[in-house]
């Protein structure tokens, strides 16, 4: 009989456990760093859980630095479309299927994600596994800081490379916003969009990445960051439950779009409600670095 798969979080203990008791398993390190982008691999050279495949947001998690599969071809094709626009643009789910099938993760693979950044990353994998049709991904609790403070061994270098598999896509069990539909839903009462940027900019008295600052009208701020407690890891569930619904107030959490600046910290936030029994909500992948590259769309500052 299969283990009951994991689809939010793990432990570092639950890891152990799984590793231990043989299941079909692979591991994801997604360290990585805005300011310096060669620095996650970097990290992952340094110390790795053994057998853990490095996914980077740049090469492997975005459209514009995408390859294709051993067995992929880059054509004119709709796999070479990215599905959001933005800094970190989504590759197409064809094109994340050919990466996931050339590192040899198959369906019946439990998914196990992590980084070194307080899961600033490794959701960006965990969602688009999610948006693969792949339910069996879970975001280790506390990165790799909480492996190695529950006694798990780490490895340095290369690790083997894998076999090819056939990764199959299955229908998206996440959703993805648009740029369009954001904008359409201004208009709606229904819609609550969280922001997940630093208040700062979230305000617009900063913008240190993209060429215009503030925010999109009328949405919330919520810095990814809350979402975790001084342990490093995510707060308890009801803990979380009762932020988030005293930041909605009588909002419908099942309304609600949640984005960033580039569509990779706002998943924490939409891991977050999840984990506090608020179902699932929508990611708006281009996120500010999107909404703000056409001058038609309203801007709020303040």
């Amino acid at each position: 009989m299969q283990p009951t798969p994991y689809t939010t979080l793990i432990s570092a203990t639950e890891l152990q456990s799984h590793i231990a008791g043989g299941a079909p398993l692979m591991v994801f390190d997604c360290s990585f760093d805005l300011m310096q982008p060669s620095a996650g691999a970097q990290q992952y050279a340094a110390a790795h859980i053994p057998g853990a495949v490095f996914a980077d947001l740049n090469e492997n998690l975005s459209a514009r630095h995408g390859t294709p599969g051993a067995s992929g071809t880059l054509t004119a094709h709709e796999a070479d479309r990215p599905a959001s626009g933005g800094r970190h643009p989504l590759p197409s789910r064809e094109r994340f299927a050919m990466w996931l099938s050339s590192v040899g993760f198959a369906n019946t693979m439990q998914a196990v994600v992590y980084d070194r950044q307080g899961a600033n990353y490794c959701g960006r994998l965990w969602w688009m596994l999610k948006w693969a049709g792949h339910d069996a991904v879970a975001v280790l609790d506390g990165g790799l800081q909480a492996w190695q403070a529950a006694g798990g061994a780490v490895r340095s270098g290369v690790e083997p490379a894998h076999f090819q598999s056939n990764f199959s896509l299955g229908a998206p069990l996440r959703q993805l916003a648009t740029a369009e539909q954001v904008l359409a839903g201004l208009a709606q009462p229904g819609q609550t969009v969280i922001d997940a940027r630093a208040p700062a900019r979230f305000r617009g008295e900063v913008e240190p990445l993209d060429p215009v600052a503030g925010h999109i009208p009328g949405a919330l701020n919520r810095p990814f960051a809350q979402n975790i407690g001084e342990d490093g890891r995510f707060k308890p569930a009801n803990m979380l439950r009762a932020e988030f619904e005293a930041l909605l107030g009588d909002r419908d959490p099942r309304c609600i779009v949640h984005q960033c600046g580039s569509g990779v910290s706002a998943v924490p936030n939409l891991l977050a409600m999840e984990i506090a029994g608020l179902g699932t909500t929508a990611l708006f992948a281009g996120s500010w670095s999107e909404w703000c590259s056409d001058p038609a769309r309203p801007v709020e500052r303040g």
